[in-house]
This record gives structure tokens, C-alpha cells and sequence, in this order.
């Protein structure tokens, strides 16, 4: 790793270091996160499909292993933001964690053998090895269901997510730190630098949720995920080739600690990537055991709320402890908007491959295809959305924050409302026609839209001062614990399945349209809850919107 690199004060002239008006890093961290996006959402909405239907895991098992994987995914960007922002530099960060993600991307395409499956009753033809080391003779009658997998490909598997983990960890939160590093205070394109920067991210979830998942689907599980790897691999390309027109903004602030020796000859830099790789054994176990992770956020994220309430209560004046508990209450409602919001991945995904008309002419749409209408909805429909508080705000019209966050959890419940009613409407096979699904998504992003971007925006205008870093990592644990909860959700509708494929779609359809009733309500319920108290919360921010 190279030294820190002092802003470069020789060059006078912005065409040198600027392009269309912003500055040229702003274009490097675009495609570094555009192709890390394509390659984590390229796998994402595959990841359920493919356990369920090659590996042959029943909805509950592939539920768990997805819950621990997003749960995971969305809580190590707090400790890989520390990291890097005490020690690494977020340069050195993004560079560490784009090499962990390419690997385990890579690691992905390995399938192994399809796995089998046994009813009870049947004569085995030849004998049949069993993961726990026993190998039943030909001729053997099963006394009860077996499914064999092919337990080394597994294990793989779980190491390429364990590394898909740690390496966002590190690459997620830095790379947005970098785009802010790049203007200076006050500077007003600020803005519309993110602006840029967040459509990466869009394009990159809407074009590898088609591309994978066609692939995916299509020719083989390890095609889709290839595909995904060899995105996060230009990513990292881009960046190395692209760390020029950084100009020292993502060094470390003090490169003389990362050369301090900690672990005998190793200094304090090669022992936190040391570190890192020895933890993939335990993000390895983890992974395995949703129940663990589960319990891990629940009682972080109680101690963090807990700890910031206190603190403001001994630390803050009178109206800073009366903002950080609203801060609390608006960060306990994202849990509810997360969890019905990510069913994308789970139940949603599952519906859209057991219960739903995917026909076009004569063209049939993969069931992972339709996780790219979130995407390509916010591209549509942010600028409507940005518009629209700008000229309700000039008339005193624009919601406040609490009413925005009611306004987002209710229309992520009229989304399961609109698969409720298209199911009352099956064709003649008993299958839901995809317009339902499609207006679920616009709806659901419609949600987003209303209260993801107030957010983060929110913790930084309520949060005490000192506390705000412990705040934003409070948010994340909270959308990290809604992941685990909306995989919990899903398993309402689980189904029993031997090949991956339902045999009554009737009752398939009956079991989502249960699932989607109470998340109606349940989403529509939190939503206006929200906007009854927001006159009482809005009291309690003091002048703060």
C-alpha cells in the first residue's frame, strides 16, 4: 500500500481535474459502485431461487440463510466505516474490500452437483452416500424422505457469502464517504454529485437484476453469478485505474499509526486485514445460524437506542433529549418499512416463480427478473419525488418528517395489498397475471421515495452533536434487523416443496395471499399510527423539519 498523498495544489486549471462541472473522482467512485451494486444485486434476488430449487432447501432453510446474509450484509458497514475512518483511510478500504467481494463473486459460480431428492418408500437402485458419513446399500427401502446435497459445494458457497460480507463491510460505507471527501465544505454541487453518484447504484441494480437473472435462470446458477463476479471485478479495476483523481482525499488521517507494531512483526495496518480474513471463519459459522444473528442485532440495536437515550437525558439540554426520542421512534418505524420492503428478495420472489402469469407473447420473464422494477422506478420517479417537495414546500404544503415516514410505511402495505386483490383475479391455470406485482413495486418504491432520503437526513438534525456516528450506526443496525425480520415474515408462506417447484398452485397462492392480507394491514396499520403521532413528534424536534 502506498503512503498518503497530499491534495495536489499544482494544478490550477479544472479542466484537469473536473468533468461536466464535477470532479473527476466523482466518475471513478460512479462506476466503482455501479458495478459493486451490479454484482450485489446480480446475486441477490438469484440467491433465494437457488438454494430453493438446486440445492434443494426447503423455503424455510433458504430463508434463514438469506436473512443471515442480509442481516450481515447491512450491519458490518458500521464496523468497516469505523475502520476505515480511524485507522485505513477509505481509499486503502474500498481497495481491501473490492478484493474480498471479487472473490467471493467468483467463489459463488462454484455449484457442485444438484442435489436429489428420496421419498420415503423408494428402492435405492444403487447405494447412496449420506452427508453424515453413513452410505445406504442398494436395495435399501427409505423409511422417510432424503435429500442429498452436495455438502463440499455448501461449504464453498458459505465462504463466498462470509466474504461478500466482510467485503462490503469495507467497500459500502467508504466509497459514499469518499464522494463527500471530494468537495469542499459549503460547495453547492454537493448534491448534485450524490445525485450522480446514486444513479450508479440505480443502473447498477436494474441492469444486473435483468442480466443475472436471465443468465441465472436461464443457463445455469453459475452464470448468473458469474456474471455478477466479473461486474465486481471491473469495479475494482476502475477504482485501482481511477485512485489518481482521488488527489488525496481517501488517505488515512494518520498513516503514521497504520505502520505501528501490534502483532509481532505485523504493524496496526496488515493486522486489521489480518483480522479481517480470520473473521471470515466466524461470518462463515454465522451465516448458517440466522437465529444467532437475529439475537445479535436485536440486543445491539436495544443497547444503542438505550445508550443514546440515556446519553441525551445526562448529556443534552431539555430539547436535544426530546429530538434523540423521536429520533428513536422515527428509527423503530424503518424497521417496519424495511421489513415489508424487503420481501422483495423472499416471499415477493417466491410468488413471482410459483403463482404468477410471468408471459409476455411468447417470451417468459425469469422470477428474478422483476426485482430490477424497484430500480428502475427510483430512476423514473426520484426527480418527481425531489420536484414535488421543492413546490410543496414553496406553497407550506410539504409534509412534515414523521407524516413523510407514515406516508412510506403505507404504501409499502397497499403494496401486498395489490397482490391481495390480483389474486382474487387467477387465469385459468389459477396464476396471478404480473401487472399486480408490477404496480406492488411501484408502490413499495413510491414508499421508499417518501422516506428513505429524509432518513439519513433526519439523524444528522436530530442526533445530539457528539453522538451523531453512533446514531447513523444505530440506523444501520436497524435496517440490518429488518432484514432478519422480513425473512422471518416470509416463512409464514413456506412451502413444502421437493423439487423447488409447487405441486397445487391454488394452495401456494392461498398461503402468499395470507402472508400479504396481514402485511396489508400491518403496513397500513404502523403507517397511520405514524402520522397520528407526527403532530406530538414535531413538537418534540423544536423547529426542526
Amino acid at each position: 500500500m502506498s503512503t498518503v498523498v497530499t491534495p495536489d495544489t499544482t494544478i490550477t486549471s479544472p479542466a484537469e481535474t473536473e468533468l461536466f462541472g464535477h470532479p473527476k473522482g466523482l466518475y471513478v467512485c460512479f462506476a466503482t459502485e455501479l458495478w459493486e451494486r451490479f454484482s450485489f444485486y446480480g446475486m441477490k434476488y438469484l440467491l433465494l431461487l437457488y438454494l430453493t430449487k438446486y440445492h434443494l432447501f426447503s423455503d424455510a432453510m433458504g430463508l434463514d440463510v438469506l436473512g443471515a446474509y442480509a442481516g450481515l450484509v447491512y450491519a458490518l458497514p458500521v464496523i468497516g466505516g469505523a475502520l476505515a475512518d480511524r485507522y485505513l483511510g477509505f481509499r486503502k478500504a474500498v481497495v481491501f474490500g473490492g478484493l474480498l467481494l471479487s472473490l467471493g463473486h467468483i467463489l459463488m459460480a462454484v455449484e457442485g452437483h444438484q442435489a436429489v431428492s428420496y421419498a420415503a418408500g423408494t428402492v435405492l437402485e444403487q447405494a447412496l452416500a449420506l452427508a453424515d458419513g453413513t452410505t445406504l446399500a442398494a436395495g435399501t427401502v427409505l423409511t422417510a424422505d432424503i435429500t442429498v446435497r452436495d455438502t463440499a459445494a455448501l461449504k464453498v458457497f458459505y465462504l463466498a457469502l462470509a466474504l461478500i460480507v466482510v467485503g462490503v463491510g469495507f467497500l459500502k460505507p467508504n466509497i459514499s464517504t469518499i464522494v463527500g471527501r471530494l468537495y469542499e465544505p459549503g460547495d453547492p454541487r454537493r448534491d448534485s454529485g450524490f445525485t450522480i453518484f446514486y444513479m450508479g447504484i440505480n443502473i447498477g441494480s436494474f441492469t444486473a437484476t435483468l442480466l443475472c437473472g436471465w443468465l441465472g435462470e436461464t443457463y445455469g446458477w453459475g452464470y448468473g453469478f458469474g456474471a455478477a463476479g466479473i461486474g465486481m471485478i471491473i469495479g475494482l479495476i476502475t477504482f485501482l485505474y481511477g485512485q489518481k483523481y482521488l488527489h488525496g482525499h481517501a488517505e488515512p488521517s494518520n498513516p503514521a499509526i497504520l505502520k505501528e507494531k501490534t502483532i509481532g512483526p505485523l504493524n496496526k495496518e496488515w493486522s486489521i486485514y489480518l483480522l479481517s480474513m480470520l473473521s471470515l471463519s466466524v461470518v462463515w459459522w454465522v451465516v448458517q445460524r440466522e437465529p444467532v444473528v437475529h439475537f445479535v442485532q436485536l440486543t445491539m440495536l436495544v443497547l444503542a437506542g438505550a445508550g443514546l437515550i440515556a446519553y441525551s437525558f445526562y448529556k443534552a439540554s431539555r430539547e436535544d433529549f426530546h429530538r434523540m426520542l423521536v429520533l428513536i421512534v422515527l428509527i423503530a418505524s424503518t424497521i417496519v418499512f424495511w421489513a415489508l420492503f424487503e420481501q422483495s428478495a423472499s416471499s415477493m420472489t417466491l410468488f413471482a416463480d410459483r403463482v404468477m402469469d410471468r408471459t409476455v407473447g411468447d417470451t417468459e420473464l425469469k422470477a428474478s427478473q422483476f426485482g430490477s422494477l424497484n430500480a428502475g422506478f427510483i430512476i423514473l420517479l426520484a426527480p418527481v419525488f425531489a420536484g414535488l417537495w421543492v413546490w410543496l414546500a414553496r406553497r407550506g404544503w410539504e409534509p412534515s418528517t414523521p407524516v413523510k415516514f407514515g406516508l412510506g410505511i403505507i404504501q409499502a402495505g397497499l403494496g401486498f395489498g395489490a397482490l391481495v386483490l390480483g389474486a382474487q383475479f387467477p387465469d385459468e391455470s389459477g396464476k396471478v397475471a404480473m401487472i399486480w406485482l408490477i404496480l406492488a413495486y411501484l408502490l413499495h418504491t413510491m414508499g421508499e421515495l417518501s422516506l428513505s432520503p429524509v432518513g439519513l437526513s433526519a439523524v444528522t438534525k436530530l442526533a445530539v452533536p457528539k453522538v451523531v456516528g453512533a446514531a447513523m450506526g444505530t440506523w444501520f443496525l436497524a435496517t440490518a434487523l429488518s432484514e432478519t425480520l422480513a425473512t422471518r415474515m416470509s416463512k409464514w408462506a413456506a412451502i413444502d416443496t421437493e423439487t423447488g417447484e409447487v405441486a397445487d398452485v391454488a394452495t401456494a397462492l392461498a398461503a402468499y395471499v395470507d402472508l400479504f392480507t396481514f402485511l396489508t394491514w400491518f403496513g397500513v396499520g404502523a403507517g397511520v399510527f405514524m402520522i397520528i403521532i407526527s403532530p406530538l413528534l414535531r413538537r418534540g424536534m423544536h423547529g426542526i423539519h
